[in-house]
């Protein structure tokens, strides 16, 4: 049954996205036919690999090059999609859904800035998004090769 959701979500994204790059919801949505069960935590030694914003409500947070989580937020998160770095807080070297809080620095107008509290967390199966991503790729360049020809 995952299979058929995960298919129909990579056709829905493939047919939205057939000439130009995927919007925020459209790429989310990839995200999210590639990430687990929600989880309370996850280990956080105080420094991230790389973070993907996805929107103003959502974000990649890359733990390590084979390693990633969905982190879905409550709420809009002020200027997530122009930030040049952000930064989590953490219990102890773990981040806790609703407990912890994505903080965004530099970019925008805003200087006082309101932390982004972490509504959920999802694993992300790496390697299974990556192949997607690949697939996604060809496939647009098959279609930009079909209609030039």
């Amino acid at each position: 049954m995952k299979k058929l959701i995960s298919g129909l979500a990579l056709a829905l994204v493939l047919g939205a996205c057939s000439t130009t790059r995927l919007s925020d919801a459209e790429t989310l949505a990839l995200y999210k036919t590639h990430a687990g069960e929600p989880v309370r935590d996850f280990q956080y030694f105080g420094q991230i690999n790389g973070w993907t914003p996805l929107g103003d409500s959502a974000l990649v947070v890359w733990t390590k090059p084979s390693q990633a989580y969905l982190l879905e937020l409550y709420g809009r998160c002020a200027d997530l999609d122009y930030a040049p770095a952000i930064s989590l807080s953490n219990m102890m070297s773990r981040v806790s859904a609703r407990f912890d809080n994505v903080y965004v620095h530099g970019g925008g107008s805003s200087s006082m800035r309101v932390p982004c509290r972490i509504e959920t967390i999802r694993p992300l199966d790496v390697k299974a998004l990556k192949q997607a991503q690949k697939n996604l790729r060809e496939a647009k360049l098959v279609e930009r090769e079909a209609a030039a020809g």
